[in-house]
């Protein structure tokens, strides 16, 4: 009988030292622990790890290490309130309940309704906000960004254009380790044909709107509402699986791989699609019946997705039989009912937070 021993050979071990070695994102994170004197020595490794220890984004991640999710805001029925839940274990009080400090009149003397603030996106620290100025001469929406700790805000100016305008979605950017400036990128309508739409970029160091690039076509699903800040750019991503992505660095487009096939195609559902920890993630479901997924993460380089976790509810569905549901039909099969709210990325382990409801 052959002997287990072999599993551990010199031969198997380098293979499996050249696999981690030639892998950048695994030495990258290896690196990035090491305390400042070795890693200055090093960079005489190879011409890849100065490469790698060299490289703008390496610096800026070794000085400012990523801070671990704390918490989230869900919002809550009554408008503008939210409310904390923490991911550390602890009961510590949420930063801010309301966003009733945003003003949205010019003279920024009294708060909007709160019922007409709502929160559209986070970034890093920073809220992008909409409220619709609900007056007899104007019924438009307005943008604010805004610091909820420091209860600080900016009313961002409106695009100016020759003709009126469709805003399919606004995105904000913010990286404080890279700068102290944030940006807002818009998906508006183009004037050349409505099958065209055009990007405008809006910087907080310059106050101002300006056009970015030419009009490009997309696909036409495409949900620019829900765009995604990560390495350097903000992502999108269609029902039916179609991606782009927008480098605010390059000022370039791009598309990202696709997932693996499926014969199950015309059942696959997006169900989550979001950063944390500094990694993009993805999830999709088959079927309405499903309790067992992968989460899928993107490569840096954009090489392609991989899938990062394993996840089984059983236990959970078991826990709490409510999430089994029916059908109006009662020709259909139950369904079971859940929603991803949030993969919680740190640096030694992952959690998956769910919204489960009641028996209600």
């Amino acid at each position: 009988m052959p002997s287990t021993a072999g599993n551990n050979s010199p031969n198997n071990t380098t293979a499996a030292a050249e696999m981690i070695g030639g892998n950048d994102d695994i030495v990258t994170e290896i690196l990035l622990r090491l305390p400042v004197k070795p890693l200055l020595r090093f960079k005489c490794v190879s011409k890849r790890w100065l490469s790698l220890i060299s490289d703008p984004h390496f610096s800026r991640r070794y000085h400012h290490p990523r801070v671990s999710v704390s918490g989230i805001f869900l919002r809550r029925r009554i408008p503008s309130h939210f409310q904390f839940v923490t991911l550390d274990g602890t009961h510590s009080k949420p930063p801010f309940t309301s966003l009733d400090f945003i003003t949205d009149n010019d003279n920024d003397s009294d708060p909007p309704c709160s019922s007409r603030i709502k929160i559209l996106q986070s970034c890093n620290g920073l809220l992008l906000c909409r409220s619709l100025n609900k007056t007899l001469t104007d019924q438009s929406h307005r943008y604010h960004v805004c610091n909820p700790t420091t209860k600080q805000f900016s009313k961002l100016p409106f695009i100016s254009t020759e003709r009126p305008i469709t805003i399919f979605g606004l995105s904000l950017a913010f990286e404080s380790t890279k700068s102290p400036y944030y940006q807002v990128v818009c998906v508006r309508s183009a004037a050349v044909s409505v099958y065209f739409y055009q990007i405008e970029i809006y910087s907080s160091e310059t106050r101002a709107w300006r056009p970015c690039g030419s009009p490009f076509v997309a696909p036409f699903d495409m949900v620019f509402d829900q765009g995604v800040f990560w390495n350097g750019a903000v992502h999108w991503l269609s029902p039916s699986g179609a991606t782009m992505f927008f480098n605010l660095d390059k000022e370039i487009l791009g598309t990202m791989p696709s997932l693996p096939g499926s014969e199950a195609w015309g059942k696959r559902r997006f169900r989550y699609f979001g950063e944390s920890g500094g990694h993009l993630h993805l999830i999709e479901i088959y079927g309405a019946r499903t309790t067992q997924f992968q989460v899928f993460e993107m490569a840096s380089d954009y090489s392609g997705w991989f899938v990062k976790y394993e996840v089984d509810l059983d236990g959970i569905v078991a826990a709490f039989p409510e999430m089994v549901r029916n059908f109006l039909d009662p020709c259909d099969s139950c369904y079971v009912a859940f929603v991803i709210v949030f993969v919680v990325r740190n640096e030694e382990e992952a959690e998956l937070l769910l919204h489960v409801p009641d028996g209600a």
